[in-house]
């Protein structure tokens, strides 16, 4: 399974699986790989080079529309992470304080899109707006005052801020006119799944697993993450899991995991609005619940 990123806390359910031996368990020997970028992890999901990516949701929708075989089996956090984040103390109230202000973007197509987004459903025109190409220091700017707000992970970047003592303001995008979609998926090639339905059915149940382990113990799971990652620093770690954990659950009665099609479509229907994908996709073409246990 290749990472979206470097381990961090979104993955604690991951790392409580293999410490509590649920892949072997399901005869899964699961190595975890880091990508050097996001479309890594794309690229060699697609090409059936490993079995199983984690991206963000909206990722594997781009992938899809670009005609890759890609299809989601689960969704590990069932909102968008991004957002609008600038610090507390230049008091912004909406995102339309950004107004004649400048934001930086780190320059992959969807952070304009979500800053767009907000922008408008704040009541300003993008227009109004200066934005710069930061990459993924928009931290290192924000602190620097070289921008009002950038766009980034909240649950991370966020969380590193208020941790170095410097306290945020956050707009959430799914509370700032943009949808409510899964923030990250699992997800494989509808190849392989057809091939070997069982493998990815253990995957499933497996992952699950150790997720609910975590919503059930955050501390332990917690601690068997640093210990597979000792260079993990503890306080921002648990910081960010705090964040995270409610956004790993389904809601009353849903399991964890499950890829809701009423998000799926909405996420469809925004990225097509914003020039993101070419035609809209339907969410059994995207993601399947199959084998949700």
């Amino acid at each position: 399974m290749i990472l979206d990123f470097t381990p961090n806390a979104v993955h604690a359910g991951i790392y409580r699986a293999l410490a509590a031996g649920y892949y072997k368990r399901e005869h899964i020997a699961l190595q975890v790989v880091q990508p050097t970028s996001t479309q890594e992890t794309l690229k060699l999901i697609d090409a059936g080079k490993a079995q199983f990516g984690l991206a963000d949701g909206s990722d594997v929708e781009g992938l899809i529309d670009k005609g890759g075989d890609a299809q989601a089996v689960m969704a590990l956090v069932q909102g968008p992470l991004g957002g609008l984040i600038g610090l507390a103390s230049e008091h912004l109230r909406s995102p339309a304080g950004l107004a004649g202000r400048t934001v930086g973007i780190t320059g992959v197509p969807s952070d304009e899109a979500v800053l767009d987004t907000e922008l408008r459903h704040a009541g300003v025109s993008p227009g109004r707006v200066k934005v710069v190409t930061v990459g993924f220091n928009g931290g290192q700017a924000l602190v620097a005052g070289r921008i009002a707000a950038f766009t980034g992970f909240i649950p991370d970047d966020g969380v590193a801020l208020s941790a170095s003592g410097h306290p945020i303001t956050a707009f959430a995008f799914d509370r700032n006119g943009g949808p409510t979609y899964p923030g990250l998926v699992a997800f494989t090639t509808r190849g392989l799944i057809a091939s070997d339905p069982q493998l990815v059915r253990d995957f499933v149940a497996a992952t699950v697993h150790g997720y609910e382990d975590t919503l059930a113990d955050p501390a332990r799971s917690l601690a068997e993450l640093e210990s597979a990652n000792p260079t993990l620093p503890r306080k921002l770690t648990a910081a960010s899991l705090g964040v995270y954990l409610p956004l790993f659950k389904g809601g009353s009665g849903v399991p964890f995991g499950t890829l809701r099609a009423a998000n799926l479509r909405a996420m469809s229907s925004w990225m097509l609005g914003a020039g993101l994908i070419h035609a809209s996709i339907a969410p059994a073409r995207y993601g399947t619940n199959r084998f949700i246990p």
